[in-house]
């Protein structure tokens, strides 16, 4: 598939809260891991001026020495090289991050619970970021009940929202019963989860009720697969394969469209720390697949 032309634009839009983003947009875990501070900056960069208005990241987006996790060498916050890269910021991009879980040089990734850690962990991403209110934060939770009940860590962060240190508020990491506690707390925008075309299918039923409640979903990993963590292939995969090469495209891009195929609230955040990956996955927003791809993949 060329991609001269191609911008976010062609995947359509959606409004976020009352923010309308692109459903192309970009994720920016990966740039941390990029040991050239200026590549990843200039990465940035290019997916703005690709039209890309959607930003997902988080505080604990951190590299140090190269590694996600505990490493030596200076530490990249994903959230600083975004501000390095675009601010001031354009009035059409929204920042969507995380809190709920914190990263320490020593201990490693640890989950926050209290409304003072998630209040110190908004404060954080308000700094690094370089803003005085977040577009978006995603509560999110861990394996576990937690230590601290879901309605009022959701009602710590409702409360920042009714200070105005936060414009929109969503969860990640969610099961539909958990959707429904927090209803009543406060609007929930977006819902980020693990989903993929051959992963996590069980979401299905997360995404059609997103869909019916006018929540975006907004799928990570989604370019992973199942095998990811062995390598190994599966039948899926080779699915995805030949619907590839039905369309003269990667199946990374046939991942992307059928992630966008699943309704008009999904939206995309594939990221990369390649600028040719970049250019592809925003093309594959231009990618329409045919009722007999989608059976396929099915």
């Amino acid at each position: 598939m060329p991609t001269d032309e191609i911008t976010a634009a062609a995947a359509g839009s959606w409004t976020l809260g009352d923010r309308t983003v692109y459903r192309m947009g970009f994720g920016s875990m990966r740039i941390t891991a990029n040991p050239d501070r200026d590549q990843a900056v200039a990465l940035l960069r290019r997916a703005v001026e690709l039209g890309v208005n959607h930003i997902d990241t988080a505080a604990f987006y951190v590299s140090p020495g190269g590694t996600l996790g505990v490493g030596t060498g200076p530490a990249r916050y994903a959230t600083e090289l975004i501000r390095a890269a675009l601010a001031p910021y354009p009035e059409d991009l929204v920042i969507a991050t995380k809190v709920g879980f914190g990263y320490d040089r020593e201990a490693g990734f640890t989950e926050a619970f209290t409304p003072a850690q998630l209040r110190a962990q908004v404060e954080e991403n308000l700094r690094r970021l370089g803003r005085e209110q977040l577009d978006v934060v995603n509560l999110r939770l861990g394996r576990g009940p937690g230590a601290v009940p879901l309605v009022d860590r959701f009602g710590a962060l409702a409360e920042l929202r009714a200070a105005g240190l936060i414009r929109h508020l969503g969860l990640s990491n969610v099961r539909l019963a958990q959707l429904d506690e927090v209803a009543e707390v406060a609007p929930v925008v977006c819902v980020q989860n693990n989903y993929g075309v051959d992963a996590y299918r069980e979401q299905d039923e997360v995404v059609r009720a997103c869909g019916e409640r006018g929540i975006a979903f907004v799928p990570f990993f989604a370019l992973a697969g199942t095998g990811r963590e062995t390598g190994a292939s599966t039948g899926q995969a080779e699915a995805v394969e030949a619907v590839a090469r039905a369309h003269g495209v990667t199946a990374q891009q046939v991942r992307l469209a059928w992630t966008l195929h699943q309704g008009p609230h999904v939206l995309a955040i594939p990221g990369t720390a390649n600028p040719t990956h970049l250019e592809l996955n925003i093309a594959a927003g231009a990618l329409t697949l045919t009722p007999q791809d989608l059976t396929t993949l099915s």
